[in-house]
């Protein structure tokens, strides 16, 4: 019998201590890639460029040692709750 962990395509395992290097924006930006929001949506929500989203997008996945958005996305899906705890205290 195959178990998930063998046929997921994607490690999207990313600790606490790794999700504290990204600074309160980009927190807040993976939060929306969670929701499966397009950088215009994103943007527009943030009130900043989709030049901007495309640029924290960038710095969220070089800092979380990930290979594309998609998994970013899978990221803040599995650690939405921590990345929201996180933003209240900051």
């Amino acid at each position: 019998m195959t178990t998930v962990e063998e046929t997921r395509p994607f490690d999207v395992s990313v600790d606490v201590e790794t999700l504290a290097r990204l600074t309160g924006r980009e927190r807040e930006v993976l939060r929306h890639l969670a929701k499966g929001e397009s950088n215009r949506v994103l943007a527009r929500s943030l009130g900043i460029a989709e030049r901007t989203v495309r640029a924290h997008v960038t710095s969220i996945v070089r800092k979380l040692e990930l290979g594309s958005r998609f998994e970013a996305g899978l990221v803040a899906f599995h650690h939405y709750e921590a990345l929201a705890e996180e933003a209240i205290a900051s």
